[in-house]
């Protein structure tokens, strides 16, 4: 099998979510051509499916520094801080992605993120525990 047609089916199969058939065939062509691409959807799926966080962010900001433009590595990356609970790093990365090149599939990640509600006592900050509390009882209402 040729280099294009493992990263079509990888692709494919991240798209079907089916992770685990494309780390199979992004684990091959990783081993054949070490392109952004490759590593970065590699990355993807050994965080997802084998929990190699460090290394699968490692492996995204590499690609991200040899391909800045592609918005792909921005994806990827944003994904894996999210399998790592780290939402703040997510947004950020989405976001840089975006900034670079327009994709939906972080368009998608983001409004699946949702949006905050503005405070609900708008002269006090957010972490205020007048704030935090009130909007924590308000929600568990469902009034809010």
């Amino acid at each position: 099998m040729n280099i294009e047609s493992l990263l079509d089916k990888g692709v494919e199969a991240i798209a079907e979510g089916k992770i685990l058939s494309a780390l199979s065939y992004f684990e091959k062509a990783f081993h054949l051509e070490n392109s952004p691409v490759i590593s970065s959807c590699y990355a993807f799926c050994i965080a997802r499916e084998r929990g190699e966080i460090k290394k699968a962010i490692s492996l995204c900001k590499e690609a991200i520094e040899k391909e800045p433009q592609n918005s792909l590595h921005y994806l990827n990356l944003g994904r894996i801080y999210l399998l790592s609970n780290q939402k703040t790093e997510a947004i950020e990365t989405f976001r840089e992605g975006l900034r670079h090149q327009e994709n939906q599939h972080i368009v998608d990640e983001l409004n699946g993120l949702g949006t905050r509600k503005p405070p609900l006592i708008p002269f006090l900050k957010r972490s205020n525990p007048i704030n935090r509390y009130l909007g924590i009882i308000l929600g568990k209402l469902r009034l809010r």
